[in-house]
């Protein structure tokens, strides 16, 4: 790390501010507030995800301020900055969720052209909802300024006829109510009560999968992920955020010391002992490239089958983020990786100790359940597996939390969108033993990769969950749980074989043998896929005909690709 002796603190902003040629700019800084004591000092960006469209960041401009009183508190002068947030789950089954993964694209990039053009000399960036977390850390990765990430916590769950609910269980309910399982009223009364106040979405769904993913990385200091936003210490969390940024500047620590190989793998193995979202290998791979850390997809797959599933969180446990705060928090996850051997322990974090230093400092409440000791785990392997075969040839995500099943074979069920898929399972179209494949909902093909979670969710709330598969080149939600395989690549509109499948073909799935195929020879895979035309796409204007353009292939992240060097 750099000498905290000799490190310039305004070593960007002095460009900005300093010198008789810079009166212009000092004058109109002045006009909105600072003075010379404010302009002398070091600038951090403030870079908040707040938005009034959900409750995952509706919170974040309090929580911005407290940020702001911290770091002018420890001798830096704050600069506020906005960005867009996509509600994952408001949008659902919609054609607006395909903006959702675009999000994080231009999220990074405008904290990043913010960042650069007013030379900050550190940031600290706000997060909520999914692609805000990813988003955010991809930017500070790009900048590479003294940064910290402050996500701004979970909600509680809600409470329904005597027993704790969260969004989840109102996905599952629309499948339920079309099954005749629950009545108007009682659906009704659930969507009031499952979502109670601003944070985010309470199971192991991807906003708290990336926060703990990023905590365990060390880019989020240890302990800050988990406190809930309705929590009274929050804003106390977000005031010492303020003052550790300028530290970290004190310091000289620069993301490229923090995000590296090492962290990254720390990260991986936290979502895998967890049971986190598949959405983890997307933006854990995306944010690989930023850093210029060499990454695979197959990477997740050796880490997760070398990792227990200790944490028994939503969806496919019982607990919730709250719950694991009470038990121990990130910290405590840190740990069991620590005494399994499985975290790199002289990985820096941005309090100046190493992740190893920070996860022995853990305390575990006396008598939790949430998070399993090593010698009970919920499962001797992760939450994922990456599989690969002639439907898959670059690879795709399974996730195994939730299920007990492995293997499955049945036959396919074609669908060229989400609504037509959608509307075959609350149809009663569907029958147990099939295969449903959803085509076309790729990163270009979507454009813009929606999740499934409304079609997995309906799946289960109408009792086909332990006995239909669903294969996508889409995502799917952390809140996703069954045997789903998601990112298969290549897409269907860009010649994937998945563009191959016919109604009725028979697909194998086989989780120990990683592979997924379809009953095909190679030739016939040709042939199919060279007279298949998609469907036209009426959403393909716009942003997200740019972002069809340039986006790449999931089993690299899913990210908009540039000729610049690497």
């Amino acid at each position: 790390m750099t000498d905290t002796v000799t490190f310039n603190m305004k070593h960007r902003s002095a460009a900005l501010t300093e010198g008789p040629e810079r009166a212009a700019a000092r004058a109109y800084l002045k006009g909105i507030g600072y003075d010379d004591d404010a302009l002398a000092k070091p600038i951090i960006g403030v870079a908040s995800t707040w938005i009034e469209t959900m409750p995952c960041n509706f919170h974040l401009r309090a929580l911005a301020a407290k940020v702001k009183e911290g770091i002018r508190a420890a001798g830096g002068t704050p600069m506020e900055l906005n960005t867009i947030a996509i509600s994952d789950g408001i949008t659902m089954g919609t054609p607006g969720m395909k903006t959702s993964l675009v999000s994080r694209e231009i999220i990074a990039d405008s904290i990043e052209l913010v960042g650069r053009g007013h030379l900050f000399d550190g940031v600290v960036a706000l997060s909520g909802c999914d692609k805000t977390i990813p988003g955010t850390v991809m930017a500070i990765a790009r900048l590479n300024v003294p940064s910290v990430m402050l996500y701004g916590g979970s909600i509680p769950p809600g409470r329904f006829q005597g027993r704790d609910v969260t969004i989840q269980d109102v996905f599952e309910a629309v499948g339920a109510h079309s099954a005749g399982k629950m009545s108007d009223e009682e659906l009704h009364e659930l969507e009031g009560v499952a979502s109670p106040g601003a944070g985010a979405c309470g199971g192991q769904f991807t906003a708290n999968t990336m926060a703990m993913a990023y905590e365990i990385m060390g880019i989020s200091p240890m302990g800050s992920a988990m406190v809930p936003a309705q929590d009274a210490t929050k804003a106390d969390v977000a005031f010492s955020i303020g003052e550790l940024v300028m530290d970290v500047l004190r310091r000289g620590v620069m993301p490229s010391e923090i995000i590296t190989r090492k962290s990254i793998e720390n990260a991986i193995a936290g979502v895998a002992a967890s049971g986190g979202s598949t959405n983890a290998v997307l933006h854990l791979l995306a944010l690989a490239r930023e850093a210029k850390v060499e990454l695979d997809i197959d990477d997740f797959d050796r880490i997760s089958e070398a990792t227990p599933l200790l944490c028994d969180l939503k969806p496919g446990g019982k607990y919730v983020a709250v719950d694991l705060y009470a038990a121990g928090g990130v910290p405590l996850v840190a740990n069991r990786l620590l005494e399994a051997g499985l975290l790199h322990e002289d990985a820096p974090t941005v309090t100046g100790l190493s992740i190893g230093e920070e996860a022995a400092k853990a305390t575990e409440t006396e008598g939790q359940q949430v998070v399993r000791p090593l010698d009970n785990p919920v499962k001797a392997s992760g939450g994922l597996a990456i599989l690969r075969g002639n439907l898959a040839p670059d690879g795709c995500v399974v996730k195994l939390v939730g299920h007990e099943r492995r293997h499955h074979e049945g036959p396919a069920r074609v669908f060229e969108s989400e609504e037509l898929a959608m509307e075959a399972v609350t149809g009663g179209k569907i029958e147990k033993g099939d295969v449903v494949i959803i085509r076309n909902e790729g990163p270009a093909g979507g454009p813009g990769m929606r999740e499934m979670l409304a079609v997995t969710a309906a799946i289960n709330g109408a009792g086909l969950g332990e006995h239909v598969a669903l294969l996508t080149d889409g995502r799917f939600s952390g809140a996703t749980y069954g045997f789903m395989a998601g990112h298969v690549a290549p897409e269907a509109f860009r010649g994937g074989p998945i563009a191959a499948v016919r109604d009725g073909d028979t697909i194998t799935i086989n989780v120990d043998k990683r592979t997924l195929d379809v009953d095909l020879t190679v030739s016939e895979i040709d042939q199919r896929v060279a007279a298949y035309i998609p469907p036209a796409n009426p959403d393909r204007t716009g942003v997200l005909a740019k972002y069809a353009d340039q986006v790449g292939s999931a089993s690299e992240g899913a990210v908009t690709l540039v000729d610049e060097p690497r």
